[in-house]
């Protein structure tokens, strides 16, 4: 598992922004496709499920982003 990661880090590090929005579309089309999967008397509960994932990853996400965004600004 360790290596796995590093070769994780080892990517990410070559990866340029556009990378990035290939693997974001990339794990969406697979999302959808599993959602269409799920049996209708389940969607609501997965919706429920995926929205907090969604927030609880976004958010972080985000708040990093305008962090070193602004940092950047002050900086120049």
């Amino acid at each position: 598992m360790k290596k796995l990661f590093e070769s994780a880090d080892l990517y990410l590090q070559s990866a340029t922004w556009k990378d990035l929005t290939l693997v974001k579309f990339c794990l969406a089309a697979i999302g959808i496709l599993i959602g269409l999967q799920v049996p209708k008397s389940h969607k609501k509960s997965v919706m429920v499920g995926a929205l907090s994932v969604f927030a609880a990853t976004y958010i972080p996400l985000m708040t990093k982003y305008f962090r070193i965004v602004l940092k950047k600004e002050v900086a120049e």
